[in-house]
């Protein structure tokens, strides 16, 4: 069995223009002073990272892990999520997924797709560059205005989204394949990836692709009301990122998993910090050491009612209390012979 590495952080929900959140040198040492060991880079925010400069420069890499080292922590990956939800918009979310992307691409969705999709592949070379293996992003979606089956839905309508969402990230697992990095895509309410189920209609559109894999996140699948730890059971062999998040889903007569448009503070289903929800970390934890998960657990810092900053700090303490230092032991080594080929058979009585 392996160790999971951690405590690291996702920075996408600290960085600002204000200290120490305002640049990456700023905000690392402030995760370290925490405790944290890594953190998770945002790749759309120029105040923390550049993109562009990443996948064509190997001494700004360079300076940037050296810079990070110097802090005490190192890059965990890299992330796309704004930029993979533009690979596939439906047109009723054109205009609210507009603010993802520069104001050069806006309003022409052709060309905001064609952004996002080089964004993917610098990601890709980046990632190269940093000496990554893994890198998260979002799916996007084609589909989710047809979540539920009403009115009912044309014959073919899902089949033809899951070939075209496949026919979009093909080639970008194909460059990724290339840099050595695993795509991680984090299943989610919102993406045409969102279950077990969609994930596998997504496997066989991109033929079971070795590179199209999974950033687990308990959280949105606890909202959804799924066996998070059978999802272990079932994917633990795709699971490459674990973020590290805490849901709480408190049903009434009023609202359901729906929430009834309500925001989120006023919704059934809504995101803790760590230890102030219903996730069964312990189980999960056990289940990721047991499959021999030996990335990062990432604290992704998302509450409704809890300071960030609080959150944050608690997150590093929470995460190292329930990493497994696992054992290359067994409890009963105590009772254990050596092997006896010949008192085999004698105990087997076949001698």
């Amino acid at each position: 069995m392996k160790t999971i590495k951690g405590p690291a952080l996702f920075l996408a929900q600290f960085a600002s223009d204000d200290a120490p959140f305002n640049s990456l040198e700023n905000i690392s040492r402030w995760a370290a002073s925490l405790g944290y060991k890594g953190v998770q880079i945002p790749t759309w925010d120029k105040r923390l990272f550049d993109l562009e400069k990443a996948a064509t420069d190997i001494d700004y890499c360079r300076s940037i892990k050296t810079m990070l080292a110097n802090n005490g922590v190192e890059i965990t990956e890299l992330s796309t999520h704004l930029q993979g939800q533009l690979v596939a918009v439906h047109p009723a979310y054109d205009e609210v997924f507009d603010g993802f992307a520069p104001a050069e691409v806006q309003n022409n969705p052709s060309a905001r797709q064609e952004w996002a999709v080089n964004q993917l592949l610098l990601s890709a070379k980046a990632s190269r560059n940093l000496g990554l293996t893994a890198h998260v992003t979002f799916s996007g979606a084609l589909l989710w205005p047809f979540l539920y089956p009403w009115p009912q839905r044309p014959a073919g309508l899902v089949e033809e989204g899951f070939a075209e969402l496949g026919r979009r990230w093909l080639p970008i697992l194909d460059a990724f394949d290339e840099a050595g990095v695993d795509v991680c895509y984090e299943i989610h309410p919102g993406e045409d990836l969102h279950d077990g189920i969609t994930f596998e209609m997504f496997l066989a559109q991109v033929n079971n692709h070795p590179r199209a894999n999974i950033l687990y996140d308990p959280s949105h699948f606890l909202l959804q009301q799924l066996d998070y730890l059978d999802f272990i059971d079932r994917y633990h062999d795709r699971i490459r990122m674990f973020h590290v998040k805490d849901a709480e889903f408190n049903a009434t007569g009023q609202q359901g998993v729906y929430g009834g448009y309500q925001s989120w503070v006023d919704r059934a289903g809504r995101f803790r910090s760590l230890g102030d929800g219903q996730v069964d970390f312990n189980g999960i934890f056990s289940k990721l050491s047991q499959y021999n998960f030996d990335g990062w657990a990432v604290v992704e810092w998302e509450c409704c009612l809890k300071h960030p900053e609080s959150g944050a700090a608690e997150g590093a303490q929470f995460v190292s209390k329930h990493i497994i230092n696992v054992t290359d032991k067994a409890f009963d080594d105590f009772a254990d012979a050596e092997t006896d080929a010949e008192a085999n058979l004698r105990i087997l009585g076949l001698k």
